[in-house]
This record gives structure tokens, C-alpha cells and sequence, in this order.
């Protein structure tokens, strides 16, 4: 199984926004319960499929392993870790992606409850924020930005991350308030 192909981001954009989004919740978020956030990691769901590489993924009640250098913890192993991430977000940076073809296939089959689709220069649908969630083994468009399985929410914020003045994706709790930085 190769669980990692040293295959770069899209582009700068998307490492910045991955980086916002996979670090705030893991310096500011405090749900509860175990979770983690990760941004470009494969996640394995099917040992006859190749992984699903989200630019995002969340999963709660779950632990990173204490050694992650071990090769076989490397990656999420739907297997090992007994249930797919609650969220897994696509940030669009072209239209060969495939976010609203093969990869929205795939995450309805790995059992991903919200699949997030940013498209900041709408290439691939006219809003820049598209929210699915998975009923019956099928997304379905959501209208509100909560996500209530995962407790949380996403918004677009203009303002300035890492000295670039943006519109972002950004997490937010069931009032709106977006979830700090660090």
C-alpha cells in the first residue's frame, strides 16, 4: 500500500486555506471529546481502492497513534480507526479535480457524513460553498452551514490569514462565531 507519493498541493491558496482550516480547530477547538484534524492525508477505505486524499478531513472520537511515523499510521485507515472522519472538505483549484464527480462518489462510499466543496473562483458551480451530507448512502445539497454530527459550522470570512487578504473558508460554532485561530 502506498500511503504517501510526496505529491505537492495545488497551490498556494490551497495550502494556506488547508492550514487554516486543519489549524484552528486543532489549536482553538475544544468539542469535548478526542478528534483530529488533518489536511492532505490519504484516507483508505476500501483495501481494493486507492486512498481519497481530502484537502481537509475531521474525525471525531478518534486519536492520532502515538507513533505516527510507523508507516501503516501514516494515512487513515477507515479499518483502524473504525469509522470514516465526520467532514471532508475540497478546496477547488481547478476543474480536473474531480470534487463534483469521482471524489463526491467516493466520500458517499467511504461514509463521510459532510463533504464540503470550496470553490473560491467558482470553476466547477456558480457558489463558491457547496455542503452535502450522506442519507442514505446518497448527499444530499444542505441549505444552513451547521453541521450538527460533527458540532460545527463553515462560513466565508474576508480578512487577512498569513499576510493574504482573502475570502476563506472558515469554522464557526452554532452562533456563528468563528473558531480562532490559535
Amino acid at each position: 500500500i502506498v500511503t504517501e507519493d510526496d505529491t505537492p498541493v495545488d497551490n498556494i491558496f490551497s495550502d494556506k486555506q488547508q492550514r487554516l482550516l486543519a489549524g484552528s480547530l486543532e489549536s482553538s477547538w475544544n468539542p469535548g471529546r478526542p478528534f483530529f484534524a488533518a489536511a492532505n492525508v490519504g484516507l483508505f477505505y476500501d483495501i481494493n481502492e486507492p486512498p481519497i486524499v481530502p484537502d481537509v478531513m475531521v474525525s471525531l472520537d478518534a486519536a492520532l497513534p502515538e507513533d505516527v511515523w510507523e508507516k501503516e499510521k501514516r494515512a487513515y485507515f477507515l479499518r483502524e480507526y473504525g469509522k470514516p472522519p465526520e467532514v471532508a472538505v475540497e478546496i477547488v483549484s481547478n476543474k480536473k479535480g474531480g470534487e463534483t464527480g469521482d471524489k463526491f462518489r467516493k466520500y458517499a462510499r467511504a461514509g463521510v457524513r459532510y463533504y464540503i466543496v470550496f470553490d473560491p473562483l467558482c470553476q466547477i458551480q456558480k457558489d463558491p460553498l457547496r455542503i452535502f451530507e450522506l442519507c442514505g448512502g446518497q448527499y444530499i445539497p444542505k441549505i444552513d452551514r451547521w453541521l450538527p454530527r460533527a458540532g460545527l459550522g463553515v462560513t466565508l470570512w474576508e480578512g487577512t490569514f498569513e499576510k493574504r487578504r482573502d475570502c476563506w473558508l472558515r469554522w464557526c460554532d452554532g452562533k456563528g462565531n468563528l473558531i480562532p485561530t490559535g
